[in-house]
């Protein structure tokens, strides 16, 4: 405290420049108190400069003696990690995984009860991968499909984490409509609902797996989201037997075409089948499935894939008009009566392209062969519900 001492001499009117005195500008030295620190203690992991940090499950902020205020995190290109903080504001993570080989900064700020703030900042380096991988997509990003598209994945690495790699790749409906994914292999994902989509139904697919560790060492280098759309619903029936194939358009027949399915040497499949490429004109050559020098035909028209095997509904040019309808003649593909070049619009083969969509059913009946296997193209329709889920 400071003590203010009165001058010897007393009197009132004299001289009173004591010892106390400021030099006649008056007022005493203003109280001061020391900052008192904020009790909230925030914790960053990784440290400050680690590197080769993991992707996954690594980075996280915590706070004791308060809650946390914000999380700011950033990549080296500034793009923000998307994160939440838990609900009691004593943890924040990143929603989904870091990117690998990158720079990450850390901003976090916390109170205390009195409100008093605390900051830490950091800095950290994720692992460089020994390799990546990506997923191909089908169907294409804006693309209309029909009812019986799959949504295929095919990994250019093998796969040993499916499941982390299962969580980046998310597909949504609108309307709303579970999916399920399911592996053929290592390298092949196909995501479907349990019935055909609904005509109209619009489809997102999601691919967030940079930084998902596919296999030890190998991440995941995409970012994308493809959007297609589901036409008019339709769905062909073959019946191998009569030597017809029926269209139904919204449950409605549309047309039934004379064909010629397989013969008996060469039978087409039974079973549910859908359009998976179409060509005007394509080469159709028996050494690339096992028919030897049987056949090579330089433009078949009118070709549409049902299966990976080679079995197509196409133009057939070459065989008499009256075998259609009548006589099972092909290799295992469903012929309809065309012309060389593709060039007649009126044939049944050229209608039936023209009105046909990638992702279109095709179901075939009454054939003496097997049932098409469910990873032979994208027909997985054919592996009951129950096993696709299990």
């Amino acid at each position: 405290m400071l003590l203010l001492v009165t001058a010897c001499g007393g009197g009132g009117s004299g001289s009173t420049a004591g010892a106390g005195s400021d030099g006649g500008k008056g007022g005493a030295t203003p109280v001061t108190q020391d900052t008192v620190s904020s009790t909230a203690v925030v914790n960053i992991s990784p440290k400050d400069g680690a590197s080769d940090v993991a992707t996954t499950g690594t980075l996280k902020v915590a706070v004791s003696g308060g809650t946390l205020a914000s999380v700011i995190v950033k990549d080296d290109k500034g793009d923000e990690v998307p994160g939440t903080i838990s609900a009691d504001g004593l943890g924040w993570a990143p929603t989904g995984h870091l990117d690998t080989a990158t720079e990450y900064r850390v901003d976090a700020s916390a109170k205390d009860a009195a409100g008093r703030e605390s900051d830490k900042h950091s800095t950290f380096t994720t692992v460089t991968p020994k390799d990546t991988f990506v997923g191909f997509f089908t169907p294409e990003d804006g693309s209309t499909v029909g009812v019986g598209m799959e949504v295929y994945l095919n990994f250019n690495r093998p796969i040993a984490n499916k499941k982390a790699v299962e969580q980046g790749v998310t597909v949504t409906a609108s309307p709303a409509v579970p999916v399920a994914a399911h592996w053929y292999g290592d390298q092949r994902l196909y995501i479907r609902p349990e019935q055909y989509w609904a005509a109209g139904t619009k489809v997102t697919l999601s691919l967030s797996l940079n930084g998902v560790e596919g296999a030890p060492g190998v991440y995941g280098k995409q970012h994308k989201q493809v959007h297609f759309t589901v036409g008019r619903r339709q769905v062909s029936v073959v019946d191998a037997a009569k030597h017809t194939m029926t269209v139904y358009r919204n449950n409605q027949v549309l047309r039934t075409i004379p064909i010629s399915a397989g013969a008996p040497a060469n039978t087409t499949y039974n079973g549910t089948m859908v359009i998976s490429e179409k060509y005007i004109k394509t080469r159709m050559n028996g050494d690339t499935v096992g028919f030897g020098g049987e056949y090579d035909i330089k433009d078949v028209p009118h070709a549409m894939r049902l299966t990976e095997s080679g079995t197509f509904v196409h133009g057939n040019y070459w065989a008499a008009k009256s075998v259609f309808g009548t006589t099972n003649t092909s290799h295992g593909c469903v012929g309809l009566h065309d012309v060389r070049g593709a060039g007649d619009a009126k044939t049944p083969a050229a209608w039936f392209y023209d009105n046909s969509l990638i992702g279109d059913v095709v179901q075939v009946v009454n054939s003496k062969d097997k049932t098409v296997q469910w990873y032979n193209g994208l027909n997985g329709w054919n592996l009951p519900w129950s096993e696709w889920v299990a």
